[in-house]
């Protein structure tokens, strides 16, 4: 049985978020003239935090086409031609060849889900990264400082199964920090995902291409935020 689309959403997400995050550390590393040494510590967090908002921005997607739907049948362009010379015998042929009336974009529709999706979407997006991030990174925080830059001892603690301790956490910190960088994200999301969603909207048919066109654009997305998130 092949998997559900939204489970495909999600592991194409999760792989780009890692791959995203690999990136983000090779232009560290150019920036700081070092080699690159691979961290899993930050891609492990950024698999598991695409592993966790995919399948409800999915289902967001999916309220937002169902509740505002892409097109509306409008007549074709050889039918109001025909109606407006009272041309029956060709309506009738057009009729039984099916060109009567064909789908249309709706682009009230369109930018009401744009709208929303860069307010409502853009805003529970954001509280839930930053969350997510100051919240597993905390829990994370009490890795040795020897495993900092070594690929096997970054991967030895993700192993060891004391690896997220979520005991260790400070929330009221958590949310000063997320409170703090909110609009600064916000913000820069504004420069880049209306046009991404402007796209989707118009052009990509169904819930399962937009996602994976939204995963594309986050790998870019991704590369950013993970640098905010390596401050």
């Amino acid at each position: 049985m092949a998997p559900s689309p939204i489970v495909v959403a999600t592991i194409q997400s999760a792989v780009i978020g890692a791959i995203s995050n690999v990136v983000a550390q090779f232009i560290t590393a150019q920036r700081n003239e070092t080699s690159l040494v691979i961290d899993w510590i930050p891609v492990f967090q950024f698999f598991a935090f695409a592993c966790i908002s995919t399948p409800p921005n999915f289902m967001w997607q999916e309220f937002l086409e169902s509740a505002f739907p892409a097109t509306h049948i409008a007549p074709t362009k050889e039918a109001i031609a025909s109606a407006a010379a009272g041309n029956e015998k060709e309506l009738d042929q057009e009729a039984r060849e099916g060109r009567l009336v064909e789908p249309k974009l709706n682009k009230g529709n369109t930018l009401i889900k744009t709208l929303l999706d860069q307010t409502v979407g853009a805003a529970i997006n954001t509280l839930l990264f930053s969350m997510f991030m100051h919240g597993i990174q905390a829990a994370m925080a009490h890795r040795t400082a020897a495993g900092s830059g070594a690929p096997a001892q970054s991967l030895e603690f993700l192993l060891s199964g004391k690896a997220v301790q979520y005991g260790n956490v400070d929330w009221a910190v958590v949310w000063a920090k997320t409170s703090r960088e909110f609009f600064s994200i916000i913000k820069a999301s504004w420069t880049f995902w209306p046009f991404v969603s402007l796209v989707n909207f118009a052009f990509l048919k169904s819930v399962a291409s937009r996602t994976l066109m939204g995963s594309l654009a986050g790998l870019v997305w991704g590369v950013y935020m993970s640098l905010i998130a390596a401050q």
